[in-house]
Protein backbone atom coordinates (compact mmCIF):
# COMPACT_ATOMS: atom_id res chain seq x y z
CA UNK A 1 0.00 0.00 0.00
CA UNK A 2 2.82 2.17 0.93
CA UNK A 3 4.73 1.95 -2.21
CA UNK A 4 1.16 2.47 -4.84
CA UNK A 5 0.34 5.23 -2.60
CA UNK A 6 3.91 7.02 -3.59
CA UNK A 7 3.28 6.16 -6.75
CA UNK A 8 -0.02 7.66 -7.10
CA UNK A 9 1.50 10.53 -5.66
CA UNK A 10 4.53 10.86 -7.90
CA UNK A 11 2.19 10.44 -11.20
CA UNK A 12 -0.27 13.02 -10.12
CA UNK A 13 2.23 15.35 -9.95
CA UNK A 14 3.56 14.17 -12.95
CA UNK A 15 0.44 14.22 -14.69
CA UNK A 16 -0.41 17.72 -13.14
CA UNK A 17 2.67 19.53 -14.74
CA UNK A 18 2.91 17.69 -18.18
CA UNK A 19 -0.98 17.13 -19.24
CA UNK A 20 0.03 13.80 -20.19
CA UNK A 21 -2.55 11.30 -21.33
CA UNK A 22 -0.41 8.42 -21.11
CA UNK A 23 0.45 9.42 -17.19
CA UNK A 24 -3.02 9.78 -16.73
CA UNK A 25 -3.57 6.41 -18.00
CA UNK A 26 -0.60 5.42 -15.79
CA UNK A 27 -1.94 7.10 -12.79
CA UNK A 28 -5.37 5.53 -13.48
CA UNK A 29 -4.12 2.10 -13.70
CA UNK A 30 -2.11 2.83 -9.98
CA UNK A 31 -5.77 4.21 -8.34
CA UNK A 32 -7.17 0.73 -9.38
CA UNK A 33 -3.70 -1.24 -8.23
CA UNK A 34 -4.60 0.53 -4.71
CA UNK A 35 -8.12 -0.13 -4.54
CA UNK A 36 -8.06 -3.89 -5.84
CA UNK A 37 -4.96 -3.82 -3.27
CA UNK A 38 -7.15 -2.28 -0.45
CA UNK A 39 -10.18 -4.34 -0.94
CA UNK A 40 -7.91 -7.68 -1.26
CA UNK A 41 -6.37 -7.22 2.24
CA UNK A 42 -10.32 -6.21 3.83
CA UNK A 43 -11.82 -9.28 1.90
CA UNK A 44 -9.11 -11.84 2.77
CA UNK A 45 -9.56 -10.90 6.20
CA UNK A 46 -13.43 -12.51 6.14
CA UNK A 47 -12.32 -15.26 3.05
CA UNK A 48 -9.88 -16.97 5.07
CA UNK A 49 -11.97 -17.38 8.11
CA UNK A 50 -13.21 -20.67 9.27
CA UNK A 51 -16.16 -22.38 8.04
CA UNK A 52 -18.47 -21.85 10.88
CA UNK A 53 -22.61 -22.70 11.14
CA UNK A 54 -24.20 -20.33 8.90
CA UNK A 55 -20.98 -20.83 6.17
CA UNK A 56 -20.48 -24.58 6.59
CA UNK A 57 -18.06 -24.99 3.40
CA UNK A 58 -16.20 -21.53 4.28
CA UNK A 59 -16.37 -18.22 3.18
CA UNK A 60 -13.65 -18.17 0.40
CA UNK A 61 -16.42 -17.10 -2.24
CA UNK A 62 -15.84 -13.64 -0.80
CA UNK A 63 -12.30 -13.35 -3.00
CA UNK A 64 -14.58 -13.82 -5.94
CA UNK A 65 -17.79 -11.03 -5.53
CA UNK A 66 -14.59 -8.90 -4.95
CA UNK A 67 -12.92 -9.49 -7.82
CA UNK A 68 -16.23 -8.86 -9.59
CA UNK A 69 -16.18 -5.46 -8.32
CA UNK A 70 -12.78 -4.56 -8.61
CA UNK A 71 -13.90 -5.29 -12.80
CA UNK A 72 -16.54 -3.04 -13.06
CA UNK A 73 -14.78 -0.67 -11.10
CA UNK A 74 -11.42 -1.57 -13.44
CA UNK A 75 -13.49 -1.61 -16.93
CA UNK A 76 -15.14 2.04 -16.16
CA UNK A 77 -12.10 3.41 -15.50
CA UNK A 78 -10.98 2.02 -19.34
CA UNK A 79 -13.69 3.09 -20.71
CA UNK A 80 -13.31 6.68 -19.37
CA UNK A 81 -9.38 6.99 -19.89
CA UNK A 82 -10.00 5.66 -23.63
CA UNK A 83 -12.49 8.51 -24.27
CA UNK A 84 -9.88 10.80 -23.28
CA UNK A 85 -7.46 9.25 -25.75
CA UNK A 86 -9.35 9.23 -28.56
CA UNK A 87 -10.13 13.30 -27.75
CA UNK A 88 -6.88 13.98 -27.62
CA UNK A 89 -5.78 12.03 -30.91
CA UNK A 90 -8.19 14.86 -32.62
CA UNK A 91 -6.69 17.59 -30.31
CA UNK A 92 -2.77 16.33 -29.40
CA UNK A 93 -1.31 19.17 -27.36
CA UNK A 94 2.75 19.83 -26.70
CA UNK A 95 3.80 18.00 -23.38
CA UNK A 96 5.79 20.02 -20.83
CA UNK A 97 7.77 19.24 -17.97
CA UNK A 98 8.32 15.48 -20.16
CA UNK A 99 11.52 14.82 -18.10
CA UNK A 100 9.33 14.84 -15.11
CA UNK A 101 7.37 12.30 -16.32
CA UNK A 102 10.03 9.74 -17.71
CA UNK A 103 11.99 10.48 -13.94
CA UNK A 104 8.61 9.21 -12.45
CA UNK A 105 7.75 6.49 -14.90
CA UNK A 106 11.27 5.19 -14.54
CA UNK A 107 10.49 5.46 -10.28
CA UNK A 108 7.26 3.31 -10.90
CA UNK A 109 9.03 0.58 -12.66
CA UNK A 110 11.58 0.47 -9.52
CA UNK A 111 8.47 0.15 -7.04
CA UNK A 112 6.88 -2.36 -9.07
CA UNK A 113 9.48 -4.13 -9.31
CA UNK A 114 9.35 -4.62 -5.37
CA UNK A 115 5.95 -4.81 -4.90
CA UNK A 116 6.18 -7.96 -7.29
CA UNK A 117 8.98 -9.50 -5.24
CA UNK A 118 7.04 -9.47 -1.56
CA UNK A 119 4.26 -10.97 -3.61
CA UNK A 120 5.45 -13.99 -5.02
CA UNK A 121 7.00 -14.17 -1.28
CA UNK A 122 3.58 -14.34 0.06
CA UNK A 123 1.93 -16.41 -2.59
CA UNK A 124 4.31 -18.86 -2.09
CA UNK A 125 3.00 -19.38 1.72
CA UNK A 126 -0.40 -18.71 1.22
CA UNK A 127 -1.41 -20.03 -2.45
CA UNK A 128 -4.16 -17.03 -1.90
CA UNK A 129 -6.67 -16.44 -5.67
CA UNK A 130 -6.25 -12.77 -4.35
CA UNK A 131 -2.91 -12.14 -4.30
CA UNK A 132 -1.94 -14.02 -7.46
CA UNK A 133 -4.25 -12.07 -9.33
CA UNK A 134 -3.11 -8.68 -7.70
CA UNK A 135 0.86 -10.26 -8.64
CA UNK A 136 0.53 -10.69 -12.17
CA UNK A 137 -2.05 -7.36 -12.39
CA UNK A 138 1.93 -5.77 -11.07
CA UNK A 139 3.64 -7.53 -13.83
CA UNK A 140 1.96 -6.20 -16.61
CA UNK A 141 1.91 -3.02 -14.97
CA UNK A 142 5.96 -3.29 -15.24
CA UNK A 143 5.23 -2.93 -19.33
CA UNK A 144 3.10 -0.81 -18.75
CA UNK A 145 4.97 1.79 -16.87
CA UNK A 146 7.60 1.35 -19.80
CA UNK A 147 5.09 2.15 -22.42
CA UNK A 148 4.08 5.33 -20.58
CA UNK A 149 7.63 6.24 -20.94
CA UNK A 150 8.42 5.60 -24.45
CA UNK A 151 4.94 7.27 -25.09
CA UNK A 152 6.60 10.66 -23.44
CA UNK A 153 9.94 10.29 -25.20
CA UNK A 154 8.70 9.70 -28.14
CA UNK A 155 6.08 13.08 -27.47
CA UNK A 156 9.17 14.72 -26.22
CA UNK A 157 10.84 14.62 -29.61
CA UNK A 158 7.80 15.57 -31.50
CA UNK A 159 5.40 12.99 -32.38
CA UNK A 160 2.65 14.26 -30.39
CA UNK A 161 -0.04 11.48 -31.71
CA UNK A 162 1.83 8.84 -29.38
CA UNK A 163 0.49 10.23 -25.72
CA UNK A 164 -2.80 9.72 -26.78
CA UNK A 165 -2.10 6.67 -28.73
CA UNK A 166 -0.52 5.01 -25.60
CA UNK A 167 -3.43 6.07 -23.65
CA UNK A 168 -5.81 4.34 -25.87
CA UNK A 169 -3.82 1.24 -25.42
CA UNK A 170 -3.35 1.64 -21.66
CA UNK A 171 -7.00 1.90 -21.73
CA UNK A 172 -7.04 -1.33 -23.99
CA UNK A 173 -4.97 -3.28 -21.39
CA UNK A 174 -7.55 -2.02 -18.10
CA UNK A 175 -10.45 -3.70 -20.58
CA UNK A 176 -8.89 -6.82 -21.09
CA UNK A 177 -7.31 -7.16 -17.23
CA UNK A 178 -11.13 -6.48 -15.84
CA UNK A 179 -12.41 -8.99 -18.74
CA UNK A 180 -9.60 -11.61 -16.99
CA UNK A 181 -10.75 -11.04 -13.07
CA UNK A 182 -14.62 -10.91 -14.26
CA UNK A 183 -14.12 -14.73 -15.72
CA UNK A 184 -12.05 -16.40 -13.28
CA UNK A 185 -14.55 -14.38 -10.35
CA UNK A 186 -17.25 -16.09 -12.20
CA UNK A 187 -15.76 -19.11 -12.62
CA UNK A 188 -15.42 -19.56 -9.09
CA UNK A 189 -18.56 -18.72 -8.38
CA UNK A 190 -20.28 -20.78 -10.82
CA UNK A 191 -18.60 -23.99 -9.38
CA UNK A 192 -16.37 -24.56 -12.36
CA UNK A 193 -14.83 -27.81 -12.39
CA UNK A 194 -11.09 -27.95 -11.57
CA UNK A 195 -8.42 -28.49 -14.23
CA UNK A 196 -8.55 -31.33 -16.60
CA UNK A 197 -4.76 -32.39 -15.59
CA UNK A 198 -5.59 -32.02 -11.57
CA UNK A 199 -8.95 -33.77 -12.40
CA UNK A 200 -6.61 -37.21 -13.82
CA UNK A 201 -4.44 -36.86 -11.11
CA UNK A 202 -6.88 -37.32 -8.51
CA UNK A 203 -8.56 -40.20 -10.66
CA UNK A 204 -4.76 -41.83 -10.95
CA UNK A 205 -4.14 -42.06 -7.30
CA UNK A 206 -7.35 -43.15 -6.33
CA UNK A 207 -7.04 -46.08 -8.92
CA UNK A 208 -3.57 -46.66 -7.48
CA UNK A 209 -4.70 -47.61 -4.03
CA UNK A 210 -4.61 -51.68 -4.06
CA UNK A 211 -8.22 -52.11 -3.02
CA UNK A 212 -10.00 -49.58 -5.23
CA UNK A 213 -11.36 -51.52 -7.89
CA UNK A 214 -12.86 -48.10 -9.83
CA UNK A 215 -13.63 -44.52 -9.70
CA UNK A 216 -16.13 -42.63 -10.84
CA UNK A 217 -18.49 -39.81 -10.66
CA UNK A 218 -15.89 -37.52 -9.72
CA UNK A 219 -17.09 -34.11 -8.80
CA UNK A 220 -14.75 -30.64 -7.87
CA UNK A 221 -14.44 -27.33 -7.62
CA UNK A 222 -12.56 -24.53 -5.61
CA UNK A 223 -13.79 -22.13 -3.24
CA UNK A 224 -11.35 -19.38 -2.21
CA UNK A 225 -8.05 -21.13 -1.67
CA UNK A 226 -9.90 -24.49 -0.71
CA UNK A 227 -10.55 -27.52 -3.46
CA UNK A 228 -13.29 -29.63 -2.92
CA UNK A 229 -13.52 -32.99 -4.38
CA UNK A 230 -16.15 -35.36 -4.49
CA UNK A 231 -16.14 -39.33 -5.68
CA UNK A 232 -17.62 -42.58 -5.37
CA UNK A 233 -14.93 -45.35 -5.30
CA UNK A 234 -15.49 -49.16 -6.37
CA UNK A 235 -14.84 -51.55 -3.48
CA UNK A 236 -15.06 -55.22 -2.74
CA UNK A 237 -18.45 -56.90 -1.73
CA UNK A 238 -16.54 -58.63 0.95
CA UNK A 239 -14.55 -55.47 2.76
CA UNK A 240 -15.53 -55.10 6.19
CA UNK A 241 -17.09 -52.15 6.92
CA UNK A 242 -13.98 -50.97 9.33
CA UNK A 243 -11.42 -51.89 5.89
CA UNK A 244 -14.06 -49.78 3.96
CA UNK A 245 -13.19 -46.97 6.40
CA UNK A 246 -10.00 -46.93 6.30
CA UNK A 247 -9.81 -47.50 2.53
CA UNK A 248 -11.23 -44.54 2.43
CA UNK A 249 -8.82 -42.45 4.58
CA UNK A 250 -6.22 -43.72 3.05
CA UNK A 251 -7.18 -42.24 -0.40
CA UNK A 252 -7.72 -38.83 1.17
CA UNK A 253 -4.56 -38.69 2.78
CA UNK A 254 -2.96 -39.68 -0.65
CA UNK A 255 -4.69 -36.50 -2.15
CA UNK A 256 -4.29 -34.33 0.57
CA UNK A 257 -0.47 -35.36 0.11
CA UNK A 258 -0.79 -34.57 -3.48
CA UNK A 259 -2.34 -31.15 -3.16
CA UNK A 260 -0.47 -28.46 -1.80
CA UNK A 261 -3.36 -26.02 -0.84
CA UNK A 262 -6.43 -26.89 1.52
CA UNK A 263 -8.52 -29.88 0.21
CA UNK A 264 -12.04 -30.67 1.38
CA UNK A 265 -12.93 -34.44 0.46
CA UNK A 266 -16.14 -36.31 0.46
CA UNK A 267 -15.69 -40.18 -0.70
CA UNK A 268 -18.96 -42.54 -0.96
CA UNK A 269 -18.14 -46.09 -1.06
CA UNK A 270 -20.04 -48.43 -3.18
CA UNK A 271 -19.74 -52.36 -3.67
CA UNK A 272 -19.02 -53.70 -6.53
CA UNK A 273 -22.23 -55.77 -7.07
CA UNK A 274 -24.51 -52.70 -6.83
CA UNK A 275 -23.18 -50.83 -9.56
CA UNK A 276 -25.66 -50.81 -12.35
CA UNK A 277 -24.96 -49.68 -16.05
CA UNK A 278 -23.21 -46.90 -15.34
CA UNK A 279 -24.52 -43.49 -16.51
CA UNK A 280 -23.33 -41.11 -18.61
CA UNK A 281 -21.34 -39.73 -16.48
CA UNK A 282 -19.81 -42.77 -14.47
CA UNK A 283 -16.61 -42.71 -15.66
CA UNK A 284 -14.40 -45.78 -14.26
CA UNK A 285 -11.04 -47.56 -14.85
CA UNK A 286 -9.88 -45.41 -18.37
CA UNK A 287 -10.28 -41.79 -17.26
CA UNK A 288 -11.43 -39.27 -14.55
Amino acid sequence: MVMVSLMIGAKTWAWLASGSASMLGSLTDSLMDITATAMSFLVLGYALRPADDDHRFGHGKAEALAGLGQAAFIAGSGCLLAFHGIERLFNPIQLSHSLLGVWVSIFAIACTLVIVFVQNKVVKYTDSIAIKADSVHYKGDLILNAAVLLAILLAYYGVLYADPVFAIGVAGYLLYNSWDIARDSADHLMDKELPDDEKQSIFDIARAHADVHGVHDIRTRQGGKVKFIQMHLELDDHLSLIRAHNVADEVEAMLKERFESEVDILIHLDPLSVLVKPSPTHKTDTSF
